[in-house]
């Protein structure tokens, strides 16, 4: 009984009369057609011209299933009604031939089989209901309309109508159980995602991860710089904080404009959620660049010897930023592995082959304890210069020193020349 007359059923059944009433039009259109060769005919009175007319419909219903808008209307339709699983229908609109053609046809099928539910749930249910009224009314008896007057005359005729009445009924019940199925069974086929549709989402998905990849690799650079250079000038301030108070106000003031500037950062960061990829990507988006290097520079928490050849202010905003958190998560490695004598030496180059990067600290000579914020510098230093088409290496030397190159175009891959 659940199976005819279930919650399921009855939104499939409410389904299938969307589609008998979306027929109508083409199917008033129909009559027209088959009236114009009858003239004077009643098209409604003759079963035969029905059919005509049905047959006339369903073509042009094909032709209007062909437009974009129809699928995501059909397939949010077959969501809510015929209890198809979320994600196993495409949506927005179909950008293939082949899917809107698959459209068409869902929509054929729809208002076809809709059509005829309809037809027998506008008929069906007053001719049952007067069979069962057969033995129990003289009035329905005397009106002759539900069966012919010499089968009125015999009894075992009276007593099986109300059963052929209900028999009608549980009919017309299992008939839209059934189209109501082979609608659900159909619409993952004609309203599934083709491969196009299949590849746009997963270039969605790979965009938003992107997003996410690099939202999380300005946070490990910013945030964890912050607190490698905090916790030692912090330290270094409290191992000497009676014996040295100038030391102390200078390391105090080194960690006020770290920490201004770190919020200052996180800010912009943060102000990428709000932005697309291309934009968040683009020379307009925010973050320090290397024109901020010197303020990173001077208040890192270790003594830095910098030179630079070529142009690095001409360099394109979008290599700068980057360049410039390489150094930053160079300078965060240093802190955290390079002991009491930690150090670097960086070097810049500009030319036409792109930016050059190489910053060199010299190796504890037992290992240091490692300070907050390391675990994924390195990997996404590689990433960065990955992302603009260049390479990344870092690694010990025999000399004793820790080596990060960095090598950027200029212009990100398939961006042309300006």
């Amino acid at each position: 009984m659940t199976l005819l007359l279930g919650r399921r059923a009855r939104l499939r059944w409410l389904h299938l009369i969307i589609g008998g009433a979306l027929l109508m039009p083409y199917f008033l259109v129909g009559t027209v057609i088959v009236g114009s060769f009858h003239p004077g005919a009643d098209v409604f009175s003759a079963p035969a011209d029905q059919l005509t007319a049905f047959a006339f419909a369903l073509p042009m219903a094909a032709v209007t299933g062909l437009f974009p808008l129809v699928r995501p209307l059909s397939a949010s339709a077959a969501r809510a009604l015929c209890g198809i699983p979320a994600g196993v229908l495409a949506d927005g609109r179909p950008k293939t031939r082949q899917a809107r053609v698959r459209t068409a046809g869902w929509f054929t099928l729809h208002v076809a089989l809709g059509g005829v539910i309809s037809g027998l749930t506008l008929a069906l249910p007053p001719f049952a209901v007067g069979l069962m009224m057969l033995p129990f009314s003289r009035t329905v008896r005397e009106s002759r309309t539900l069966a012919p007057p010499d089968a009125l005359d015999r009894p075992w005729i009276l007593a099986l109508a109300p059963f052929a009445g209900l028999a009608m009924l549980a009919a017309l019940a299992a008939c839209a159980a059934a189209a109501g199925a082979v609608l659900a069974g159909r619409a993952p086929s004609l309203l599934g995602p083709t491969p196009e549709d299949r590849l746009a989402a997963a270039e969605r998905r790979a965009a938003g991860l992107a997003v996410r990849n690099r939202l999380a690799r300005e946070l490990h650079d910013s945030v964890g710089h912050a607190l490698s250079a905090v916790t030692l000038q912090a330290g270094a301030a409290r191992r000497v904080l009676d014996s040295d108070p100038a030391f102390v106000r200078e390391a105090l003031t080194a960690i006020e404009g770290t920490t201004r500037r770190t919020v200052g950062e996180l800010d912009a960061v943060l102000g990428m959620l709000r932005q697309d990829e291309d934009h968040a990507y683009g020379d307009e988006a925010p973050g320090p660049a290397l024109d901020a290097l010197d303020g990173l520079l001077a208040h890192c928490g270790i003594p830095v010897s910098y030179a630079a050849e070529g142009e690095p202010e001409l360099v394109p905003r979008a290599v700068s930023r980057e360049a410039y958190r390489i150094v930053q998560e160079g300078l965060s490695n240093a802190l955290r592995h390079g002991g009491s004598g930690a150090r670097a030496d960086l070097r810049i180059t500009v030319d036409e082959r792109g930016l050059g990067l190489t910053m060199d600290s010299p190796l504890p000579a037992r290992k240091a304890a490692v300070r907050p914020g390391g675990g994924r510098g390195l990997r996404g230093i590689a990433e960065r210069a990955a992302l603009l088409g260049g390479s990344a290496q870092s690694g010990p030397r025999p000399d004793g020193v820790w080596r990060l190159t960095a090598r950027l175009p200029l212009h990100r891959p398939g961006q042309e020349h300006r």
